[in-house]
């Protein structure tokens, strides 16, 4: 890894995210950073939405990138995913050199229990974190009829104090490598409680299946859906008749319920109204009494088969 630069050199920020180069999220987020004169800012993000892609790659085709004015910064547009992009800026192919650190986001929607699985946001910053560079995804809990597009602006400021600490701790070589970050900020950011470490817990919005009778009745259940992910945590999309067709089934994602978690994660503490602080590593292990039950039922597998020759 390419640590931060000597001297006065400015250390150098990379942004990716997964709404897309022009989503209001990564454009405040830049503002911020780029206000502060402390920071060389380079952006290389995906050039349309790409929510919900997790770790995705692309493989078997090249990816183009272009360049894009965004003030104050250097910025490239990319048809691929955030984990691609994430790649692409930190190989040195892009930009001159590999950046100091990596913030993906800001994300329109939390990233908090078992959705980090999901969440392209979360994948561009681990994408970097498998290579090496210290790196953070960001989500604001954007609730729709409350939050605003100025509650970005919000955001960043509040993950601002993060940010420039991450960058002192690798200048002074003191930055952990065995772990990245997830931070989400609450709806409420003025009346947030301050920074909370966190675990990742198992919160998870209930999600199912309806048929549907058209394409453009498909494409309005999911804007009802993605309405109703924003729109609060117990919200339900009800259910519509519709003449389906036989032959070609089309089916949608619904939403059945909201997520429900109890304890000490990052969704409880985000919901009291905290900036929640969770390191992430590139796997998720299984519980203890997981390992234990197949450390006793491995053996007698290998037994069974044996016999049965």
């Amino acid at each position: 890894m390419e640590g931060v630069k000597n001297g006065d050199e400015l250390p150098t920020i990379m942004i990716t995210n997964d709404d897309g180069i022009e989503a209001p999220g990564l454009q405040a987020l830049v503002r911020t950073l780029v206000s502060t004169n402390q920071f060389q800012v380079w952006v290389c993000a995906p050039d349309s939405e790409k929510s919900a892609v997790s770790h995705s790659i692309t493989w078997r085709h090249p990816l183009s990138a272009k360049q894009t004015e965004i003030t104050g910064a250097t910025a490239f547009a990319v048809n691929g995913t955030p984990a691609d992009c994430t790649s692409l800026g930190i190989s040195k192919a892009l930009f001159p050199s590999v950046p100091d650190l990596v913030l993906s986001g800001i994300n329109m929607g939390s990233n908090c229990g078992l959705h980090i699985v999901y969440s392209g946001t979360v994948g561009g910053a681990r994408e970097a974190f498998f290579y090496g560079v210290p790196s953070v995804s960001l989500s604001y809990n954007w609730v729709g009829g409350t939050s605003n597009i100025n509650d970005f602006t919000l955001a960043a400021e509040a993950c601002l104090p993060i940010i420039t600490a991450i960058t002192t701790e690798i200048k002074n070589k003191t930055y952990p490598n065995k772990c990245f970050l997830n931070v989400d900020v609450p709806t409420n950011i003025p009346q947030h409680k301050g920074y909370k470490l966190t675990k990742q817990g198992s919160s998870l919005i209930r999600m199912g299946w309806k048929q549907v009778s058209s394409e453009a009745q498909g494409q309005n259940t999911i804007s009802n859906m993605l309405s109703t992910m924003t729109n609060g945590p117990n919200s339900v999309v009800s259910d519509t008749d519709a003449n389906i067709s036989q032959e070609n089934r089309l089916f949608v994602r619904e939403v059945k319920g909201g997520q429900v978690e109890t304890g000490e994660t990052d969704y409880c503490a985000l919901k009291e109204g905290y900036i929640t602080v969770t390191p992430l590593g590139a796997l998720s292990h299984a519980d203890t009494d997981c390992q234990t039950f197949f450390k006793e039922w491995l053996p007698g597998v290998a037994e069974h088969a044996s016999s049965a020759l």
